[in-house]
Order: C-alpha cells, then sequence, then structure tokens
C-alpha cells in the first residue's frame, strides 16, 4: 500500500462502545490485507485502551469522550486512544503488571502489558486531571507478501 491513510472516530465514554471502536477500527486497518493474528492482536489492544479509557478515565456518573486515531503509512498502523478524564498519577506503578486502580471492578490490571506485548510500539502518556494518550504502532505482514 502506498501512501498515508488515517481516520479519527469519537465516541461516549460508555462500555457499550468498545466493541464499536474495535469493529470500526479493524474494518480500517483490513485494507492491509492482516493475518487473522495480527487482526485479533489489533482489536484486543483497541478493547484495552477503550476499556482502561472509559473505566479509569471517568467516573461512572461522569460523561467523557474517547478519540482514536489510526494512520496507516505503508505496512504501519499507528494507533492512539485519547481521553480528557482524570489522567494517571503514577504511570510507573499503573504500568505494572496485575495493578489496578479499580480492584472493586475485578480488573485483572494487565491491560498495558497485554498492550505492550502486542504491539511492536508501545507510548502512554498522562496527566492527572487532563487526560491519557496511548500510541501504538504495528507492522503488518500482508498475507499478499506471504505468497509472493
Amino acid at each position: 500500500m502506498n501512501g498515508t491513510n488515517e481516520m479519527k472516530l469519537s465516541f461516549s465514554a460508555r462500555s457499550e462502545n468498545e466493541s464499536f471502536a474495535r469493529v470500526t477500527v479493524a474494518a480500517f486497518i483490513s485494507q492491509l490485507d492482516p493475518t487473522m493474528e495480527e487482526l485479533n492482536d489489533l482489536k484486543t489492544v483497541v478493547s484495552e485502551a477503550v476499556t482502561n479509557a472509559i473505566i479509569h478515565g471517568y467516573d461512572s456518573n461522569e460523561s467523557g469522550m474517547v478519540t482514536i486515531e489510526a494512520l496507516i503509512t505503508g505496512d504501519v498502523v499507528r494507533l492512539v486512544v485519547k481521553d480528557d478524564g482524570h489522567g494517571i498519577e503514577d504511570l510507573d506503578l499503573a504500568r505494572q503488571p496485575l495493578y489496578t486502580s479499580k480492584p472493586e471492578l475485578e480488573r485483572s490490571g494487565m491491560g498495558f502489558t497485554i498492550m505492550e506485548n502486542f504491539m511492536d510500539g508501545f507510548d502512554v502518556s498522562s496527566e492527572p486531571g487532563k487526560g491519557t494518550s496511548i500510541a501504538m504502532t504495528k507492522r503488518i505482514e500482508s498475507k499478499k507478501a506471504l505468497f509472493n
């Protein structure tokens, strides 16, 4: 694929929108003809990032927005998932496997670990009171390339 293609999607920070976000990003990325494993990895990281934004970015009685930006450049996908919520006070602690700030919700605390392991590049930035942004990249090995 030549050139660059991009999309931006904003939606209410409601748990029922997580599957909408996952399917929309998967449809956008499908133009690269990813393998099923690559597609599942990307859908998983979108689910994790969006769920984190909804659950940790905003209180259950707050309204807020989640934004996903997807950029395809050649065979590389860049995803950015943002919220304007509470932000993360201690990023180092939040990135520790099994840590969760909401144990009462029976969260596994593996979101950042999963995202980091499924993607080629992973970066999270956050500022308390201003929100969180997760940027991820992955190179797609097109199935077309496997047969040539």
